[in-house]
């Protein structure tokens, strides 16, 4: 099956490809003969009812000396391309919502978009867990000083963390009479003008913050656990975790599969979910991490997979 193929994605030429998930798509994409067109954010623009990019013709090569080679740029509109990857990573700001919108234009016209771009404005990756209640550790999200001190009574060590980040930026480790509580509260609130997330403490994060890869809302059947390096509440690989592979556990597949047909529903082809402990704590819709090092450890090709459902659908588009 002949594809075109756009991946909206930060600059290639500043990824790392030993741990870059969208690379190993765009190896399995042109492993299967697809036309690559690379894409910026500030690459795309509208104009009337359809969004168009300056795009380029793009050639990867698993070798770190030179994994890219861009060529034969045009502009052209989005919806010309049968797939258009969207891999951005955050902060998930304004311009990024404003990026989903253009999308969406594209996707109106025919065009798969993976992740959907409703379900990536809809689904905020820390919010989202609270459609899965009977599986996350006790969570309040508020404002208000008051509210996150007296969840800090009840619960004695707390986690602090905002809402619009990744890979562990800004995330607070909090007991019950540190003397930093106050201003902690006050960075991540803003005085009082941010929503912060605030969860209990599971101190099973020793093990690892496992990440769990999910395709079409099935679950990779190995995790990525992230264990954090000595002095470290985070297990995040970008804030200095180790990742160690495992098989999902019974517990494992019971949140995957709670999970799973919501994720279906919505469109989100390719999801991460991040579980500690018992607990799910995330779900990362945006640019979820981790195939390569699993496919490394567990000799897998998780784009494979993820490639034979995107080709799936378009066949069932066409």
């Amino acid at each position: 099956m002949s594809i075109s193929v756009g991946v909206v994605m930060d600059a290639i030429q500043h990824i790392s490809i030993q741990k870059d998930s969208t690379f190993a798509m765009l190896l399995e994409a042109q492993r299967r003969g697809w036309d690559i067109w690379y894409m910026e954010q500030g690459d795309l623009f509208l104009e009337g009812d359809r969004a168009y990019s300056q795009m380029q013709l793009l050639q990867v090569e698993d070798t770190p000396s030179h994994w890219h080679t861009l060529s034969s740029a045009r502009t052209a509109p989005l919806d010309e391309l049968d797939l258009i990857l969207m891999r951005l990573d955050p902060p998930f700001d304004m311009e990024y919502i404003y990026t989903t919108y253009l999308l969406e234009q594209a996707e109106q016209h025919g065009t798969l978009v993976v992740n959907r771009p409703q379900s990536l404005r809809d689904a905020n990756e820390k919010l989202f867990t609270a459609q899965f209640p009977q599986c996350c550790a006790p969570t309040l999200v508020t404002r208000s000083h008051s509210r996150i001190l007296d969840f800090l009574e009840a619960h004695q060590e707390i986690i602090l963390k905002p809402l619009g980040t990744m890979g562990g930026a800004s995330i607070f480790k909090v007991r019950l009479g540190d003397p930093n509580t106050n201003v902690i509260l006050e960075t991540l609130t803003r005085h009082g003008a941010r929503f912060t997330m605030a969860q209990q403490f599971v101190p099973e994060i020793s093990a690892g913050d496992k990440r769990i890869l999910m395709v079409d809302g099935e679950p990779v059947p190995y995790a990525l656990a992230r264990i954090p390096k000595p002095g470290e509440t985070r297990g995040n690989l970008a804030a200095g975790g180790t990742g160690r592979g495992q098989p999902l556990s019974g517990n494992d597949f019971r949140i995957a599969h709670e999970v799973g047909p919501t994720l279906r529903e919505r469109g989100i082809l390719f999801a991460g979910l991040d579980v500690i402990g018992d607990y799910l704590t995330e779900i990362n819709v945006t640019s979820p991490t981790c195939i390569r090092e699993l496919d490394r450890q567990f000799n897998l090709n998780i784009s494979a997979t993820l490639m034979d459902c995107i080709e799936e659908k378009l066949r069932q588009r066409a």
